[in-house]
């Protein structure tokens, strides 16, 4: 069993790759073996539209045809068996370099000839999630942010197994998520400008709430080694 998580935060300390890290480590509780890759380390652009995947007697097996900094990560990832990605919220959204790390790695299993194809893996990837944000959780369902980790969760779903759910519908049995709401962005709020971000509430979460989300992480880093 390898597990691998994807690091789609600049940041290579703080909440993202702390959870994740957590994730790997109950993956490695379990007997995994674990490997994390952080996105910003890497020179790489989203799908180049070369269609390459998409050609008739195309041998790309699932794989981007792409060589660059990314190539050996989904090579890696392929080879595996779960993946663990992590993201940042920018507005509204996981971070610029996730969103080409899925294009790069979704795109090439996708067949323009029944979408509901089996991926040309050569086995079902177990997937999950793993958001952090700034936004309080009573907000997520406002501003739909919820029904996005839904989306983006289905999209995963792409390369694991069971059924395919295409767009932004709700289905059981998919990737499993872990949102992290109202994070601690800073060690030191008093060198930015953060009026409306209170930072004793942020502290509050940070000691309260963060270590039961890191908990969290490691159990559903144990679940992924578990046969489906």
């Amino acid at each position: 069993m390898r597990v691998v998580a994807i690091n789609g935060s600049p940041r290579k300390d703080w909440n993202t790759a702390t959870l994740l890290q957590h994730a790997l480590d109950g993956a490695a509780s379990a007997g995994a073996e674990t490997r994390m890759v952080h996105l910003y380390d890497l020179a790489f652009a989203g799908c180049h539209s070369c269609f390459a995947c998409k050609r008739k007697g195309n041998t790309c097996g699932g794989l981007c045809a792409i060589k660059d900094d990314l190539r050996p990560v989904l090579e890696d990832i392929i080879a595996s068996d779960a993946v663990v990605v992590g993201s940042p919220i920018y507005f509204s959204d996981v971070s610029g370099e996730t969103r080409s790390f899925l294009e790069r790695l979704l795109f090439p299993n996708i067949s323009y000839d029944d979408h509901e194809a089996p991926a040309p893996l050569p086995h079902p990837l177990r997937a999950a999630w793993v958001f952090t944000m700034n936004c309080p959780e009573e907000f997520g369902d406002r501003i739909g942010y919820v029904a996005m980790f839904r989306g983006l969760a289905n999209l995963l779903r792409i390369i694991g197994p069971g059924p395919r759910v295409m767009g932004n519908v709700e289905a059981p049995g998919g990737p499993e998520i872990l949102a992290a709401w109202d994070t601690y962005q800073f060690s030191d709020y008093s060198k930015y400008e953060t009026a409306w971000l209170p930072e004793e509430q942020k502290r509050k979460h940070r000691e309260e709430l963060f270590p039961q989300e890191c908990r969290e992480a490691f159990e559903m880093g144990a679940r992924l080694t578990t046969p489906v």
